[in-house]
């Protein structure tokens, strides 16, 4: 079935999707694009039913699951976003299939539906944003797979009876491989920063461009632990699903804000994928503009932080404050300053509440802190200076907050307590998805112990740039 098939390599942050992302979907806009030319080529293809590997599904760390269910369906409720749901048919015939071939090679397979826990029929995020760009409307039958964290051969295995089942029924099926590529991108990303990581990007990129699926499997260990992806095991797959000769792998987009790596691409036959557009790369991984740069339109707050840390850094002294124009600078709150230079993090340093007397002031140590002071990086030089991107958050007073539910990481930053240690995390940041990671990468932040007592705030931002 070589010739007759269609695989899509799809990223799956919600933030991309707009009921959740909103204006911020919009640093994504290299990968949404690639995604609707996605869509329009299977649209194209017409397949019969998708099966769709997920990272988010539920796994099993020693076989693979596939869900037999007739009806599925899901929403980003969980994402602030309950309006953007799917349902759809499934397609047990094809799926017990799938199971019944994946036994024939040897590979560890249960059925989904087989067990509770595993909530058979409902669709993770890892589905329901590709899907929401590929089939929003549900028009396509889904077969749901799960990863699992057996060797890499078994992965390709897994994928040829998929195909194996597809071919035996006589059904027309595109593979769906979701996953996301390295998460530590930059520092400051969710899962930490590493240097190599945008090293095990460029060689998935690379290996795919040239449609070695098998080079996939020879990536070194280390530098894919490295990387923290969440993608790798999806494309092997895709990659046993695809083997037959023939096909062309075309990479339509990559594209790392917010220091995750997103991948966009197709596979099929050289007819089917004829005529794409060219790929869109962005390999400084830095996404999109984290702030205010030289010489674009500046709110007061970026231009204030500007003009200070270009003063601080050339000349050492504080810069000149003139009264401000705008009334917010008059006013008093706290407010953190982020600096960013060729996409990477440079300095993040600012106060909870006020300390001085005015934001403005607030402003002007703050930058002078973040540009000199930030333990993590070396004080800013003057080279850097006119590639400085810039942006302040003012925050509005924390307010106490009672448990988790009360807490939304796309709208609220928190601040945990315990003692005399305090850690706070700003809203609205890539990969933080859920109250339970915004706890406890701030107890983290803190040193604080996962059983310890803990007391929560929540606090909005106002962004500026």
């Amino acid at each position: 079935m070589a010739q007759d098939t269609l695989g899509i390599i799809t990223p799956h942050p919600p933030i991309m999707v707009p009921e959740v992302g909103g204006e911020r979907a919009g640093v994504t806009r290299a990968s949404s694009e690639a995604m609707a030319t996605a869509a329009r080529l299977l649209e194209r293809f017409d397949p019969e039913t998708v099966v769709i590997m997920s990272p988010h599904a539920p796994t099993a760390a020693d076989a693979f699951l596939v869900d037999t269910a007739a009806q599925v369906g899901g929403d980003l409720g969980g994402f602030a976003a309950p309006q953007m749901a799917i349902r759809a048919a499934g397609d047990p015939p094809l799926a017990l299939a799938i199971i019944e071939e994946a036994e024939k090679r040897d590979v560890p397979v249960f059925d989904r539906a087989g067990s509770a826990r595993l909530d058979s029929g409902e669709l993770d995020h890892g589905v329901l944003v590709p899907m929401s760009f590929l089939d929003r409307a549900g028009r396509l039958p889904l077969v749901v797979l799960s990863l699992s964290f057996l060797p890499y051969r078994l992965h390709t295995l897994f994928g040829q009876a998929v195909a194996a089942a597809a071919e035996r029924l006589g059904r027309r099926v595109a593979f769906v491989a979701s996953g996301d590529m390295s998460h530590r991108l930059l520092p400051g990303a969710p899962a930490g920063y590493s240097a190599e990581a945008k090293l095990f990007d460029a060689e998935v990129v690379r290996l795919l461009e040239a449609g070695d699926y098998a080079g996939l499997s020879e990536i070194d260990p280390g530098l894919v632990e490295t990387a923290g992806e969440c993608g790798l095991r999806s494309l092997i797959t895709l990659g046993g699903f695809t083997e037959g000769g023939g096909l062309t792998t075309r990479v339509l987009a990559y594209e790392g804000p917010w220091g995750v790596g997103y991948l966009t691409g197709v596979v099929g036959g050289a007819d089917l994928v004829a005529g794409l557009p060219p790929a869109v790369i962005d390999t400084t991984a830095a996404g999109g503009r984290k702030g205010g740069m030289p010489g674009d339109d500046e709110s007061e707050p970026v231009a204030l932080a500007r003009r200070t840390i270009d003063t601080y850094v050339r000349y050492g002294v504080d810069v000149d404050l003139p009264a401000p124009t705008d009334p917010l600078l008059s006013s008093r709150a706290g407010a953190f300053v982020s600096l960013h230079s060729t996409g990477d993090l440079r300095g993040c340093l600012g106060t909870i509440l006020p300390t001085r007397d005015t934001l403005a002031h607030e402003i002007v140590h703050n930058a002078i802190q973040a540009a000199t002071c930030d333990p993590r990086f070396p004080p800013i030089s003057i080279e850097e200076l006119d590639d400085l991107d810039i942006s302040v958050d003012v925050l509005h007073a924390p307010e106490p907050v009672a448990d988790l539910h009360e807490l939304d990481p796309s709208a609220y930053g928190v601040i945990v307590t315990s003692g005399f240690r305090r850690g706070l995390l700003l809203p609205d940041l890539e990969g933080v998805v859920t109250p339970e990671q915004q706890v406890a990468i701030s107890m983290q932040k803190a040193g604080i112990r996962a059983g310890e007592p803990i007391e929560l705030e929540r606090f909005k931002v106002d962004r500026y740039h």
